[in-house]
């Protein structure tokens, strides 16, 4: 199943389950490469935002959930295939820029490529420090970046819990940043991290949620 088959069945259903409250989908360009940069609450944000979104968006998976078996391993693949989620493989340094660089191949096609600035789903509601390959994203691509706040998917799913519920959830665009001034500037390192601090910020402002100032690491297995 294609993403715009998928979004032409799920998101119609989405709106009459969940009721979702959707402010500034306006703010999404209808064309050309843009990033979404959200805040990350739940395991089902990425089924959230490319359903409500004015557009498809492809976000990033873990491999192993294209390689299941069986009936639960064949529906998750279809699932996140007709999410249009990107397999990769994850834990290293090696891995984490090829996470990116499959990225910009999605903005160099002009597509809607959305990225969790905090690495992972924050457990405790805060909002964490932003790590800056979106904003390496940002300088590659050249792409604007809508910040987005989803408030309610951690009642959806909350972690541990493998079927989803139904609650409101709500999701806020905000509007696009614009850094092609920064492009070329140096020293590379302090120009991402004041572009991702402002992403981080205007996420912020729509979420409204406390602020951790740290990085969210995810729990040890």
């Amino acid at each position: 199943m294609s993403q715009a088959l998928a979004r032409l069945v799920l998101a119609p259903l989405t709106r009459l389950v969940y009721r979702p409250v959707v402010v500034g989908r306006e703010n999404v360009p209808k064309r050309g490469p843009v990033i979404i940069a959200s805040n990350h609450l739940a395991a089902i944000d990425s089924a959230v935002i490319p359903l409500l979104a004015p557009r498809p968006v492809a976000f990033l998976a873990k491999a192993e959930y294209f390689t299941g078996t069986g009936v639960k391993g064949r529906l998750t693949k279809l699932f996140f295939s007709s999410m249009g989620s990107i397999p990769v493989e994850r834990g290293t340094h090696r891995s984490a820029q090829a996470s990116l660089d499959a990225g910009l191949e999605v903005l160099k096609e002009g597509g809607a490529f959305g990225i969790y600035p905090e690495g992972t789903r924050s457990r405790d509601g805060r909002l964490y420090k932003g790590r800056t390959g979106v904003a390496w994203l940002a300088l590659a691509s050249g792409a604007q970046v809508v910040p987005v706040a989803l408030s309610g998917t951690e009642r959806i799913q909350p972690v541990g819990k493998l079927l989803p519920r139904i609650r409101r959830v709500t999701v806020r665009f905000g509007e696009p940043l614009d850094f092609s001034d920064y492009i070329g500037k140096t020293p590379a390192g302090p120009v991402r991290r004041a572009i991702t601090d402002e992403i981080m910020d205007a996420i912020h402002a729509l979420s409204a949620q406390p602020r951790a100032d740290v990085y969210n690491e995810p729990p040890k297995e």
